[in-house]
Formats: structure tokens, C-alpha cells, sequence
């Protein structure tokens, strides 16, 4: 990837859903960008993709969309929008994508994933990203993003891969900041990630206004956020407290707001209990940090999707 990516830039999304969806969408103004799509493909090259966006209305139409990646090819960048839980998947979907140099950006939530690339694929650059955004999928084909929509984006490897990626972001229109700790980052997130996603479930499917409404679970917002910024600063990654009273403040603003756990974990499908839960809590007892709001949300986690849990 060239140090000053152009539409000569080309772009794989693995995982088209609202995230992959929405920043794929946007990235194509700067970049050619092919969609792996399953759910929606019939309905995208019939009808194009559609954002409804506060950033701007976007319908991208024609869309380089695929069913497999081998039909899409080597490319210089691959984006990976999956659930963490497909995470298993990714070494038969990613070699039809690589060739010598390809990126490997994971927009995913919670901890391990670069770990994971780098454990299959060590050859290849890899690097992490944060996105801090209300969105939804509407019906097929279509994306509705709400709200926010800052990325947030560190170096797991090759740190001079970073800057050109975060150029073609900025480029893009799009607002998103480098960090020089990818750690940081990821545990920056987890403050907003561990308690919305969490207590949403927890609380029997309630949205984030719900949560921030009732005294009781705010109260449990602010004890597990204080959990994650305690255990980040024992790793070396300090949070300013003040940012968990950001991400209140934010979220307010985000109305009646699903989180993408809740959404599915009301489809029956697999939640990420064990990246946005279950490693945070296992890097705090490694640290000897005692985080028994994490340890008491964790256990109601596993209960609600069946997975037992210690």
C-alpha cells in the first residue's frame, strides 16, 4: 500500500454488516472497495447500498459485491468487520484476498484479535481499529448510522503500515485519530463496550436509554467502567476517568439505542462474550486486580446465553 493511498487503493470488507457496511460504503469514494457479502448480495446488486446517515445520505450503486473472496482476489487491504465469534473462519476466508504486503485492519470489538491474525497469519501486517459509532442494519441492503462514528486505530504490527491506512480514512471524510498504544485503544473501548453491551443483556433486553435511566444500573455503569479503567491503568494503559463521564454523556445522546450484543442476542445468534468479557476479566485476576462488577456481569452474561461461565 502506497504511502498515499488513491482510488488505485484496493479495499476487501469481510464482514458487510452495519459496521462494514457503513465504513466500506464510505471508503469507496477514495478507494476501490469489494464487499464479501452473504445476507444482503441479492438485494445489494439489485438495488445498490444505501446509508442513512447523519454525515450525509450515501447510495453506493453499482457495489463490487461477492459471495466468496475468491471471487474478489488480492487486494492491498483487507477490513474484517465479523463477529469475534467467526473469528475461526478467517483462515480459509482470508488467503484468496493476500498477497505480499496486504494489511489486515479488524474493526471488530474486545481483546485478542490481532493476536489471532498475527497467529495465522505473522507475514502480514496487522492492525486494529476502534469504531465509535451508533449504527444499525435496516433491511437488506441498507445501513442506518445514528450517531458518532469516530475510528480509533493503533499498530499491532509494521507500524509504518498505520499512517497511509489512516489517510485513506481521513480522506474518506471520515474522523479518525491514530493512537500510538493499540492497547490503549482497545481498552478505551471496553469502557464503553463491557457495561452497554453487558447490562443490556443482563437486563433482559433493555436499550441504553433504559440502562441510563434506571439509578441502579447507572449506578452499575459507572462501577464497571471504573473496573476497566483501573485494570487498563495495571496494564499500562492509563484512561482518563473523566472519559467514562464522556461516554455517558454520549450515550444519552444516542436515544433508545441497541447495542450490537443485544441485537444478537435477540437473533439467537452468538454473542462475543469472551472478547468484551471474558479476557478483560481474565486480564484483571492475571494483574491481581479485583473487578467484581466484571466478575458478577460476566457470570450473568454466560447464564443469559447459555455458556456457563466461571
Amino acid at each position: 500500500m502506497s504511502p498515499s493511498p488513491s482510488h488505485s487503493t484496493s479495499l476487501a470488507i469481510v464482514g458487510s454488516g452495519s459496521v462494514g457496511g457503513y465504513y466500506g460504503a464510505r471508503l469507496a469514494s477514495v478507494a476501490e472497495v469489494s464487499f464479501l457479502m452473504r445476507r444482503d448480495l441479492a438485494a445489494v446488486r439489485e438495488r445498490g447500498l444505501i446509508v442513512r446517515s447523519i454525515a450525509g445520505d450515501l447510495h453506493l450503486d453499482p457495489v463490487r459485491a461477492f459471495a466468496t473472496t475468491e471471487e474478489i482476489g488480492p487486494v492491498d487491504l483487507v477490513v474484517i468487520a465479523i463477529k469475534s465469534t467467526a473469528n475461526e473462519a478467517l483462515p480459509d476466508l482470508l488467503p484468496p484476498l493476500l498477497k505480499p504486503g496486504t494489511i489486515l485492519l479488524t474493526l471488530q470489538n474486545g481483546l485478542g484479535n490481532e493476536a489471532f491474525l498475527s497467529r495465522h497469519f505473522p507475514d502480514h501486517p496487522i492492525l486494529g481499529g476502534l469504531c465509535f459509532v451508533c449504527i444499525n442494519r435496516g433491511e437488506p441492503g441498507v445501513i442506518d448510522h445514528l450517531a458518532h462514528g469516530r475510528v480509533e486505530m493503533g499498530a499491532f504490527s509494521h507500524p509504518e503500515t498505520l499512517a497511509p491506512v489512516a489517510e485513506l480514512f481521513l480522506r474518506a471524510g471520515l474522523d479518525c485519530r491514530v493512537l500510538p498504544d493499540l492497547g490503549l485503544a482497545r481498552w478505551r473501548k471496553l469502557v464503553w463496550n463491557v457495561p452497554f453491551n453487558g447490562l443490556a443483556i443482563a437486563g433482559g433486553g433493555i436499550d441504553t436509554q433504559q440502562i441510563l435511566a434506571d439509578p441502579a444500573l447507572l449506578a452499575r455503569t459507572r462501577a464497571l467502567m471504573g473496573e476497566v479503567i483501573t485494570v487498563a491503568a495495571a496494564l499500562g494503559h492509563v484512561i482518563d476517568p473523566a472519559f467514562a463521564e464522556a461516554n455517558i454523556k454520549g450515550t444519552l445522546e444516542m436515544g433508545s439505542y441497541q447495542p450490537s450484543s443485544l441485537v444478537d442476542f435477540l437473533a439467537g445468534n452468538a454473542v462475543e462474550v469472551e472478547a468484551i468479557w471474558g479476557t478483560p476479566l481474565r486480564e484483571a485476576r492475571q494483574a491481581g486486580v479485583s473487578s467484581p462488577e466484571l466478575e458478577r456481569l460476566h457470570r450473568e452474561i454466560c447464564t443469559a446465553t447459555g455458556l456457563g461461565g466461571t
